[in-house]
């Protein structure tokens, strides 16, 4: 639910960020979106059951936190790409060298990298003055433009539909350690990359202004 004294907010975030998804591809200034999320490590305290005729695996009720891993992840809409790794943190830190793996090797020959982020106080130019020098941080600074989502609107980043695919498709059992969720997550990386896996989004600025028009101001004309 959007506040009213949000809504214009709200619409010129929107409205950039859809009017960003129709740019054409262009590999020197790529549209990447990122995004992240927790995954609780649990460890079992008894042996699971093992499948039989018409009975799934069991898993006991009782179980051992081990903590939590970060995920984080990027998508490229237009090639049907996404890249992914595991830390043990999600902090300003984490974050930059996350960038830095986009600039350095997976971009390192586009002239600017559009990022579609949250935003997140993690989500800023000032975590790569965190982690790195001076020099390093400014020249990461000038390969990547932020576009944040509005407040209420981290549903127009794809990165988070990938997520919510990683999640039921990867995630879904338990997992004692990074290593396992580490595995879990480039199997599932490698196989969407090599299937091409896209996400259909359809989505316009023109379609915002009819579904959404109550978030919009009305005139008189």
């Amino acid at each position: 639910m959007i506040p009213p004294e949000e809504n214009a907010a709200f619409v010129c975030g929107m409205e950039h960020t859809l009017d960003l998804y129709q740019q054409p591809y262009d590999p020197a200034e790529p549209v990447v979106c990122v995004d992240e999320k927790s995954k609780q490590l649990i460890s079992e305290v008894r042996t699971p059951l093992p499948m039989e005729p018409g009975m799934p695996q069991r898993y006991d009720s009782h179980y051992k936190r081990e903590g939590t891993v970060n995920i984080f992840i990027a998508f490229e809409p237009l090639r049907n790409w996404r890249g992914t790794k595991v830390t043990a943190q999600r902090t300003q830190v984490d974050f930059a060298h996350f960038i830095k793996w986009l600039v350095d090797e997976v971009y390192a020959d586009a002239h600017l990298i559009h990022l579609v982020l949250d935003n997140l106080n993690t989500h800023t130019p000032a975590a790569f003055y965190e982690a790195f020098s001076p020099a390093e941080a400014h020249r990461l600074a000038q390969r990547v433009q932020f576009h944040y989502t509005p407040k209420h609107g981290s549903w127009l980043n794809m990165a988070e539909i990938e997520l919510s695919i990683m999640s039921r498709q990867a995630l879904a059992e338990r997992m004692p350690d990074r290593a396992s969720v580490e595995r879990a997550v480039t199997a599932w990386e490698m196989e969407r990359n090599q299937a091409q896996a896209s996400i259909n989004w359809r989505f316009t600025t023109p379609d915002a202004r009819i579904k959404l028009k109550r978030l919009y101001p009305s005139f008189d004309s």
